[in-house]
């Protein structure tokens, strides 16, 4: 069955951050380091310590990503995407706008009753990532 899971290249900090995710939407996390594969017939020299792939699955999210290697690793900066999560209710919504403003993410917008009818809000997770929080009406 075809399926999408976001990836996000991190400027350096992809064991920091997929760890955090892992802590904050909870499931499996599996971390693959250069140091941990073959190099042979590699085109390039990357840091033995670098993630080249980490893969959170289960929980609140499916999740990958890696180090960006290249010369000049860009922030990430969420005003150019977002990510949307849909948790089952109004409650655990307002526990995980909780957990992620305790831990160093900056509300964008606040979590409560839009227009539409949803409970909706936004923050901006420590790392540049934008989360969209959206419960439908119940």
């Amino acid at each position: 069955m075809p399926s999408s899971t976001p990836y996000i290249s991190f400027p350096g900090n992809a064991a920091e951050a997929m760890s955090y995710y892992q802590e904050v939407f909870g499931g499996t996390l599996d971390v693959m380091t250069y140091g941990d594969m073959p190099m042979e017939g590699m085109p390039f020299t990357p840091p033995p310590g670098a993630v080249a792939h980490a893969q959170l699955q289960g929980g609140l999210v499916t999740l990958a990503g890696g180090d960006d290697i290249g010369e000049s690793p860009q922030p990430l900066d969420g005003s150019a995407y977002s990510l949307m999560l849909m948790p089952a209710s109004v409650d655990e919504a307002r526990a995980l706008f909780e957990k992620l403003t305790a831990t160093g993410a900056t509300v964008e917008m606040p979590f409560e009753l839009a227009p539409w009818g949803d409970h909706y809000g936004q923050v901006k997770d420590r790392f540049g990532v934008l989360w969209q929080v959206d419960v439908g009406p119940a």
